[in-house]
């Protein structure tokens, strides 16, 4: 009986021997074809993070302009004339809020439609460094609210020519090119909602 026993289990490892050969040689032989390789997918796939973190970015200035003016206001009277001469100073900060780009993404290429540069700020002069330069007879809060005025148009006037809003648009689109190049897409195409 220990000899059937002994028997039983040396054909048991025959037949397990057998079928591990069978399977290393079907594994070798019989399919050729079969290889494993490792490839990398270059096509990027945008997270909705990641185009979050685009829009999170803000407002993006592109051009800073620094401006000073100095405006004056006139009273005649019937002895004497009143005048009121101040300097403002004011920095007008050109750009776009990242939330109006729209961005199409296909595999390594993106392309961002870019809304209209504008003007970030609209209190864009410094009221702590505004200067009296000259002021004679008596002046109500309403002219010089007035006077205030006509210093930011006359900013607005000087900053935002077509030549600083083109500058801006270049600086645009270097800054975005460089950006989206760091993230990794080869074919930057950017077109602007204007």
């Amino acid at each position: 009986m220990k000899k059937d026993k002994n028997n039983i289990q040396l054909i048991v490892k025959a037949l397990a021997l057998a079928v591990i050969l069978l399977l290393l040689w079907w594994l070798l032989f019989a399919e050729k074809d079969n290889h494993l390789s490792l490839d990398t997918d270059d096509a990027i796939n945008p997270t909705p993070e990641q185009i979050q973190s685009i829009r999170d970015i803000g407002q993006w200035e592109f051009l800073s302009v620094s401006n000073e003016e100095l405006v004056d206001t006139l009273r005649r009277g019937l002895i004497k004339d009143d005048q009121l001469v101040r300097i403002y100073y004011g920095t007008l900060r050109l750009g776009f809020d990242m939330k109006d780009v729209k961005l199409e993404v296909q595999g390594d290429s993106i392309t961002m439609i870019l809304p209209k540069v504008r003007l970030l700020d609209p209190d864009f002069i410094d009221e702590a460094r505004t200067k009296a330069f000259y002021e004679s007879g008596r002046w109500s809060a309403a002219d010089r609210e007035a006077l205030y005025n006509k210093a930011r148009r006359q900013m607005l006037s000087h900053a935002l020519t077509p030549q600083n809003l083109e500058t801006a648009k270049d600086n645009a689109d270097i800054q975005l090119r460089r950006m989206m190049r760091a993230m990794g897409y080869n074919n930057i195409f950017i077109r602007w909602n204007e």
